[in-house]
């Protein structure tokens, strides 16, 4: 038997039509659907500014000056110095911050300050001793800036010369600057962040923009950063590169004590030195000491006649001035008459010898 053979029906095969990237809007919105907002806060940086505990009253008006200057900041309570810093990224991570700024106190008297970035531990990190610290309220000064503006940072010259200082500008960049349409901050521009190298130390200095030609007026704080050590890692890590002019506090206060103490052994060595040079016998008398012997007063008197008459022979025995002057005179001038002569002679030879 045959078998039967049916014809396969041709499927029409689809056309691919581009997708259009801008489809036309429908003309009505219903009233359940949910209006999709554009967001314009992009930049999502959060800086975590907090404190170890031991640090002065002075350093912690300065993390406050700081706090209002940065919306975007975070706060956090005090960190227990049994804990390790690397706890810091821990914290970060909770408080969903991608930058840290802490603040470490030591004997009350120092302090520094680790700027660092956190986003997963990867740094860099740096420590910087803070020097020279006045506060908003110390300064008093006359410029003045909106609360929560967002500013301009002004970096040096040598910022871009300088290996190292190309890395503290990216990281100041980005824990300094305000995110753009932060929800802290105010749109407007009124104030400068900028940050001068001089003495191999970052001077850091707030002030407000009077006008477009550029006046300004200082609104503070103000204080001195000294780079101490950059790291690879998030407050751990390899050194990428280390202060070789950097001295430490408690070195040179080591060093203020050791020359005070060399002032009082120079003074103990002067005083024995002038008791061992200290002459045993008196000087000898002044003249005419015979005067005061006698309480007499004819017989000092008679004294008194003496000395004189011996000093006015002395005085005849010597050539008086007028003719000491006579003396000179005569033999300057027998020295110019010899200078005179040679000089005639020399010019007799050379006529003769023409």
């Amino acid at each position: 038997m045959g078998r039967k053979f049916q014809k396969k029906k041709q499927v029409d095969q689809l056309e691919i039509v581009p997708v259009d990237e801008n489809p036309p809007l429908p003309p009505q919105r219903k009233s359940d659907d949910v209006v999709p907002k554009r967001e314009k806060w992009v930049n999502k940086q959060r800086v975590l500014v907090f404190a170890a505990r031991g640090i002065s009253h002075r350093d912690r008006h300065l993390m406050r000056d700081i706090k209002t200057l940065m919306p975007h900041h975070r706060a956090e309570s005090k960190m227990e110095r049994a804990k390790t810093l690397s706890v810091v990224n821990e914290m970060c991570e909770m408080k969903h911050c991608n930058k840290a700024m802490l603040f470490e106190g030591r004997r009350k008297r120092d302090l520094y300050m680790w700027v660092s970035n956190t986003v997963g531990s990867e740094g860099p990190s740096a420590k910087f001793l803070i020097e020279n610290i006045h506060t908003m309220a110390e300064l008093k000064m006359t410029g003045n800036c909106l609360r929560g503006s967002r500013p301009l940072l002004s970096f040096d010259s040598k910022f871009d010369e300088l290996p190292h200082l190309k890395l503290l500008k990216e990281l100041f960049v980005q824990t300094y600057s305000v995110p753009h349409h932060h929800p802290k901050s105010q749109p407007f521009v009124d104030h400068v962040f900028t940050f001068t190298f001089l003495d191999n130390r970052i001077w850091f200095r707030n002030f407000q923009i009077l006008s477009e030609d550029g006046g300004l007026s200082e609104v503070g704080p103000r204080y001195v950063m000294n780079p101490v050590k950059i790291f690879d890692g998030s407050f751990t890590g390899k050194t990428l590169w280390e202060n070789p002019d950097y001295v430490s506090p408690s070195k040179q206060r080591q060093i203020l004590k050791k020359s005070a103490k060399d002032k009082y052994v120079n003074r103990v060595e002067q005083k024995v030195q002038h008791e061992a040079t200290r002459p045993v016998k008196a000087y000898d008398g002044i003249d005419n000491d015979e005067l005061f012997d006698d309480e007499d007063p004819i017989a000092t008197a008679k004294i008194l006649a003496a000395i004189a008459k011996k000093k006015q022979q002395e005085n005849e025995q010597k050539t008086p001035k007028s003719a000491l002057t006579k003396k000179i005179k005569e033999k300057q001038l027998k020295a110019i008459k010899k200078v005179i002569d040679q000089k005639k002679a020399k010019v007799t030879k050379r006529v003769k010898k023409v």
